[in-house]
């Protein structure tokens, strides 16, 4: 039965998202898919950029998560703000004025031809991780409920998904995506709330009740002042700031949402907008963790991590009722983070690697590498998808947020170096100082424990992006910037 409510959900859900899709037939050119013409809704934008960031990891993780840090996750929320300001105020200004499609054309600008393909190449290895881990766990979690009873491989479910994602963005791109990550907010949105009174039912809990079991759970901490842990405050809210600078401000895939908008006014507005609601939303998601841990133990159910959720909604303890907000849940947050990236990723690595906005390329022949660069960007997910099945993670986002530490550093370098210096750097050097960078930082990571009794946390990110900067600054000469480059 399980099976079957979430199968007819999933079909439902997928044949509306087709039908928005649909509506989008008449733009499947190349600007409606990079750019979806510059005329999208602010309100629109920022509203579906919180599904995109929340995706099933935040669904299923996050309440899973807090076990193990209670809420400090919180603190890093709270610097994910100040990172928004940040982006909405110093890096979306200089994204407007250059006129960018893919932002990493700045690179081009300030450094040169090597350092856009550097910086493409990083955020496409980035991305395609990221995302591959976002829609490894929504794929576990269909193939544990829907397609395990029915005989279906792994392999074939992941194939599935990504084949009906690829439908609804294959022609229209970012216009599609901008309308149908929208719809996946709502629903994930609602799917949250619904699952949050299922279990407050279930539960027999008053507000006051609530408030007594979060205070009485001994995962009610908020803040950590311990200089050694990897949830310190300082460490966490620092980090929290640099997450959100170089995974929305650096990232192709959050940034070309915003740059679809009318003007930086409205792309500073979303960007303000999405930021005021990421901690609230992330806070009700580690309520829910701690109200399921608690019902959890009440009904012997050991699963931890990101198996609780899926467990307890198995297990039948909170009735059938939930499984459909839990179906919805899952697949829109798996939607809205596959697609906008399969989106960015092809938008790229043809603007960026394979330069096919370039002078002397026809519409058509452009149009016709895109497609094929859409497709190998699905073969691609599939790929890492399930190389992610064989090396899994207890914890998804955590294992994002590592990973972002090491890939994104380099990023963060690059654009600082660029923006706030007007030194000009050996073009040939920077890509061996990106690569070297994160070398260097898994160095320290391993070693810090045994050396120094130190065990780094997402400060590393912090750590990667200066001593990028510091290798760029060495490999670097003063002379001046010539007046066709641009820095803050």
């Amino acid at each position: 039965m399980t099976g079957l409510i979430m199968l007819f959900t999933l079909l439902a859900y997928f044949s509306l998202l087709l039908w928005i899709s649909y509506r989008m037939r008449n733009s499947g050119s190349n600007d409606a898919f990079f750019r979806a013409g510059r005329h999208s809704s602010w309100g629109m934008v920022a509203f579906g950029m919180i599904g995109a960031s929340i995706s099933g990891v935040s669904f299923v993780s996050v309440p899973g998560w807090v076990n193990k840090t209670d809420m400090t996750y919180l603190q890093m929320c709270a610097g994910f703000f100040f990172g928004y300001l940040l982006v909405a105020f110093v890096l979306l200004p200089m994204y407007y004025r250059l006129k960018l499609t893919s932002i990493y054309s700045y690179l081009r600008t300030r450094f040169g031809a090597s350092a856009q393909t550097t910086g493409a190449s990083f955020f496409v290895m980035s991305r395609l991780t990221g995302a591959a881990a976002r829609l490894y766990l929504a794929c576990v979690v269909l193939q544990e409920f829907v397609s395990e009873p029915l005989g279906v491989p792994f392999s074939l479910t992941v194939i599935i998904v990504l084949v009906l994602i690829w439908l609804y963005t294959r022609r229209s791109g970012m216009k599609t995506i901008v309308h149908t990550d929208a719809l996946q907010t709502l629903c994930l949105l609602l799917a949250l709330v619904v699952m949050f009174v299922i279990v407050i039912v279930k539960m027999d809990l008053s507000t006051q009740g609530i408030i007594d079991v979060v205070n009485n759970s001994g995962m009610n901490q908020v803040f950590c002042w311990e200089i050694g842990s990897k949830q310190y405050f300082w460490w966490q809210f620092l980090s929290g700031i640099f997450v959100v600078v170089v995974m929305t401000g650096l990232d192709q895939d959050m940034m070309q949402k915003n740059l679809t908008c009318r003007s930086l006014r409205d792309a500073q507005k979303d960007m303000c907008a999405y930021g005021i609601c990421f901690l609230p939303v992330n806070f009700l998601f580690l309520v829910l963790g701690i109200l399921l841990y608690t019902f959890a133990n009440q009904h012997a159910v050991t699963a931890t991590g990101d198996e609780l959720m899926p467990a307890l909604v198995k297990s039948g303890l909170l009735g059938n009722v939930v499984i459909i907000p839990f179906a919805i849940g899952i697949v829109s947050a798996a939607f809205s983070s596959a697609d906008s990236a399969m989106t960015s990723l092809t938008t790229s690595i043809c603007i960026d690697i394979l330069g096919v906005e370039q002078k002397g390329r026809s519409k058509p022949d452009a149009e016709r590498i895109r497609k094929r660069v859409h497709i190998a960007v699905v073969l691609a997910f599939l790929t890492f998808i399930l190389l992610f099945r064989v090396l899994s993670s207890q914890n998804v986002i955590n294992t994002i947020y590592v990973m972002a530490s090491y890939t994104y550093g380099p990023l963060l370098g690059l654009y600082a170096f660029g923006m706030f210096t007007k030194r000009t750097v050996r073009r040939k050097s920077i890509p061996y100082i990106c690569i070297a960078a994160p070398l260097i930082c898994a160095a320290l990571d391993y070693s810090s424990p045994r050396l120094w009794g130190y065990t780094f946390g997402y400060e590393l990110l912090m750590l990667n992006g200066l001593i990028t900067f510091m290798a760029l600054y060495l490999a670097s000469i003063g002379k001046e910037l010539t007046p066709s480059h641009e820095t803050l």
